[in-house]
């Protein structure tokens, strides 16, 4: 089997695995808030976790909030921001038109508060335009409450000008939040470079159990609990948090941390991988192909063959892959951010997404490109190309 769907979620890494079978056979387990010197321990135990996930992502272990993962992160960010409707004259969301459905669904929701939502406009290459961006800013700052655009999208991979994204906000004080949840565990971040004010990720996209996550946060002071409980989290997010979930994440990072070299092997194998495509389908439409994107994830369209059928002649082959995001996965259409690119639906309904990790080597790939050429092959005379 091969799985290239690691951007959808990823499978546990090996040092993941084996962390787990000890952890799981010889505990401990308690509630980490409990004060009996067992759940002291496991408090000592998350808390080492936060500073392992300080130092791999360039923050201070108290600018971290543990969570459920990204979505819910999404939500707590927009949720302390907006939620009492506009202040001070700030009633603009500034946003893009590739964002995860998490950040749309936030921004659709506050445009019924009373919240005007302006989106930057997408360049052909994936990449938003920054001159549209500094044109919103110039023209709105003074109204802005929060510039949102993601770090690197899911289903192109093309990653954004972020580092850019952040300093123009901070030049005009405006707070920016980025989606970073397919970046972390991708490619190297670092958020005190970031120019972010907050940013998120989720522990099943980098190798880690489902159902953690977290948010780094430049000032805390900016959120409030969205969960009440028992004061978690130094009162910012109530439950008692998911510690073995936690512990993974700690150790896939790490894991990624110390392998982050593969990252140069990995883009060159992919680099291989589409040059070899486009030779034998010169037809063939790489997705963001002169764009920056994270090093294992390719988007690859044959005009005129749909990408379900592609996906389908992929599985028979017991070769996983899809057509978009798991969020619009099921949808025979045009995503919003192929569309937010201006990519027509000939294009657009054919794409299959192959997202792969940083242990990716050449035989999956070959597998991957013999097994794509086939299934292009077969479907090119079903349609009579």
């Amino acid at each position: 089997m091969v799985y290239a769907d690691f951007n959808g979620s990823t499978p546990l890494s090996s040092d993941v695995c084996e962390y787990l079978v000890q952890r799981l056979q010889t505990g401990p387990y308690s509630n980490p808030n409990a004060i009996h010197s067992l759940g002291k321990k496991m408090m000592f135990g998350m808390e080492k976790c936060r500073r392992t996930l300080a130092k791999v992502l360039g923050c201070k272990s108290s600018q971290i909030i543990f969570n459920s993962g990204s979505s819910e992160g999404i939500s707590h960010v927009f949720y302390s921001l907006c939620d009492d409707g506009p202040k001070d004259g700030k009633d603009i969301i500034v946003t893009s038109g590739i964002e995860h459905a998490a950040v749309v669904q936030c921004c659709e929701l506050y445009a019924t508060k009373g919240y005007q939502i302006k989106t930057i406009k997408t360049l052909p290459s994936g990449i938003v335009d920054l001159a549209d961006y500094q044109k919103i800013i110039t023209e709105c700052k003074d109204r802005i409450c929060l510039v949102t655009v993601m770090a690197a999208n899911n289903e192109t991979g093309v990653i954004q000008p972020f580092v850019e994204i952040g300093k123009i906000a901070q030049d005009n004080g405006i707070i920016y939040f980025s989606d970073t949840t397919q970046y972390i565990g991708k490619s190297d971040f670092k958020f005190d470079q970031s120019n972010m004010d907050f940013a998120v990720s989720s522990s099943h996209k980098v190798g880690a159990l489902i159902g953690s996550g977290l948010i780094i946060a430049k000032d805390l002071s900016l959120l409030r609990s969205h969960v009440l409980g028992g004061g978690q989290e130094k009162g910012l997010r109530g439950g008692t948090q998911n510690y073995i979930g936690i512990e993974t994440m700690a150790v896939a990072m790490d894991s990624f941390d110390r392998n982050k070299e593969l990252l140069a092997k990995v883009r060159i194998l992919r680099e291989n991988f589409e040059k070899n495509i486009k030779q034998n389908f010169p037809a063939a439409v790489i997705i963001g192909d002169d764009s920056p994107r994270l090093s294992s994830t390719t988007m690859i369209a044959y005009p005129g063959i749909h990408g379900q059928a592609v996906q389908i002649e992929l599985e028979s082959q017991d070769i996983f892959v899809t057509t978009s995001s798991a969020c619009s996965d099921n949808k025979p259409e045009t995503s919003r951010v192929l569309q937010a690119q201006g990519i027509k639906d000939d294009i657009g309904r054919g794409v299959v997404r192959i997202s792969l990790c940083t242990n990716a080597n050449a035989e999956l790939y070959s597998k991957i490109e013999v097994a794509l050429t086939q299934a292009y092959n077969k479907l090119k005379k079903l349609h009579s190309f």
